[in-house]
């Protein structure tokens, strides 16, 4: 038998994650240990940073498209990280390219094609869960887009869960679409915050709730950038 090739694909969720590294090296180690047991050749690496609110994934297309061509196989560090990713579990069931994961070396196109189904399924009724909650929450006399709706709901008591999800959940994916923003700032020496509020809105960028820039919002968000993982 000849030598095996391996195309290795690696994800983090954020730019911040991709720019450290975080994340990446201990990916990275496993895929170097799995080619290392199988005496195994690395011919490509590709390394994805996304966030979880886009589904497009170009690194893993490019992968893919090398693998078809080559004959290799793709190899990803952990396929449990991203069992409730839909977008990439499809994409894979999908590309017809032989795959391994160094975590779950058994699983195979039916494993995968179960684990799409189950993430899409997953994703749908979050989807639906949150809707209806939105809608109790306003049937009950709830005024959504209040920025004291989630804490109404704390203290109410009376199930608010998914909406207050929904709502820290947006509030992060609009933190993480300004972190190249602030860090543009950053890099031009407008380092305080009374100067980054001033930046903020002289390049017309608005507040999640479409107001202006203050110290006490710019300082909200560091914090939730500096929380995010």
């Amino acid at each position: 038998m000849g030598i095996m090739r391996i195309i290795a694909y690696e994800r983090v969720s954020t730019a911040r994650q991709g720019r450290s590294g975080l994340g990446l090296e201990a990916q990275r180690s496993a895929i170097e240990a799995f080619a290392a047991s199988r005496s195994a050749g690395v011919l490509a690496r590709f390394t994805e940073v996304e966030s979880g609110k886009r589904n497009t994934r170009p690194e893993l297309d490019k992968a893919l498209n090398l693998a078809r061509l080559t004959g290799a196989t793709l190899v990803i560090a952990k396929l449990d990280r991203l069992s409730r990713d839909a977008a990439f579990l499809l994409t894979l069931q999908a590309s017809g390219v032989s795959f391994l994961a160094c975590d779950m070396p058994e699983a195979n196109d039916l494993t995968v094609g179960i684990m799409a189904l189950v993430a899409q399924q997953e994703r749908e009724t979050i989807s639906r869960r949150t809707t209806e909650a939105l809608a109790a929450a306003k049937a009950r006399g709830v005024k959504l887009g209040n920025p004291n709706g989630a804490a109404a709901l704390r203290r109410a008591g009376k199930g608010g869960t998914a909406l207050q999800e929904t709502v820290r959940r947006n509030a992060d994916e609009f933190a993480e679409d300004l972190r190249e923003v602030v860090a543009a700032i950053r890099a031009e020496g407008h380092t305080t915050l009374r100067a980054m509020a001033k930046q903020l809105n002289a390049r017309g960028i608005r507040t999640r709730r479409c107001g202006r820039w203050h110290v006490s919002t710019v300082q909200n968000l560091l914090r939730r950038l500096e929380s995010l993982p």
